[in-house]
């Protein structure tokens, strides 16, 4: 029997008197690569928080390989959805990598030594910018900046990878670009990525969830306008660029005129 990598049983979590997800029961196999999508405020960003245990559950069961979600972070990396970083901060790419591999219990004293140095260097290597290590941030594109933000997440060495909207802020190259590098490392991870990138999420990943403060859909990429229209709350239309043709027929509405 394959060991799941999450558990989630039930999971229900309020910011206040607001709901920001319902029940959800969602288990994801070691070794998978799950996409998750939904609409603005459906609770993507809150599931991958618990799944950390960065928020805690009003009511249900969160486990990561078989452990209290919260109990054993260092085997998670996580890439947030934005990253709370001054861009104009004077810190070189290597720099941002190597915090990556800082232990609990930092000493103002504390120096990274030459063989965190080279771990870092191996990381920007393998996300395919290691010739920009010593550049500065501010220097960074959008998906230079993203893959840095990658290789920091993998310098806990993680069993599970989180990423929220990784490709968010990227031009179209840059996209193409990180999601080859996740298919990639999703040959040695788990992988669970949010995003809105319907159609490319859907050739990528091994499974999907669709998740609205409930989840919707769990199962195949294969999204149907059924799924895509009780996600979103109304007709949705998906519209396959490059592609002359309309992925999903169009809304009923504009049929009759």
């Amino acid at each position: 029997m394959t060991q799941n990598a999450v558990h989630i049983d039930n999971l229900t979590v309020y910011y206040g008197k607001t709901p920001a997800l319902t029940n959800v029961c969602l288990d994801v196999e070691d070794g998978e690569y799950l996409g998750i999508i939904g609409p603005n405020g459906g609770g993507k960003s809150s599931l991958l928080k618990a799944i950390l245990g960065l928020v805690p559950a009003d009511s249900g069961v969160v486990e990561v390989y078989g452990q209290k979600a919260g109990k054993n972070k260092p085997a998670i990396g996580y890439v947030p959805q934005f990253a709370l970083m001054d861009r104009h901060f004077p810190i070189s790419m290597l720099e941002v990598v190597l915090t990556g591999l800082m232990k609990p219990g930092f000493s103002p004293l504390f120096r990274f030594t030459q063989k965190d140095n080279n771990r870092a260097h191996e990381l920007l290597e393998r996300v395919g910018i290691g010739a920009l290590a010593k550049r500065q941030i501010s220097e960074l594109s959008g998906g230079e900046f993203q893959k840095m933000l990658i290789a920091r997440a993998l310098a806990v060495s993680p069993r599970l990878l989180l990423l929220d909207e990784p490709t968010a802020s990227v031009d179209a190259v840059s996209r193409v670009s990180i999601y080859q590098l996740l298919e990639e490392l999703s040959r040695d991870m788990t992988i669970v990525l949010v995003t809105h990138d319907l159609l490319a999420i859907s050739s990528q990943v091994k499974r999907l969830a669709c998740l609205n403060g409930k989840l919707i859909y769990h199962g195949k990429p294969e999204l149907t306008e059924s799924i895509v229209n009780t996600l979103y709350g109304c007709p949705v239309d998906l519209i396959a660029h490059g592609v002359p043709h309309r992925v999903l027929r169009e809304h009923e509405e504009e049929e009759s005129q």
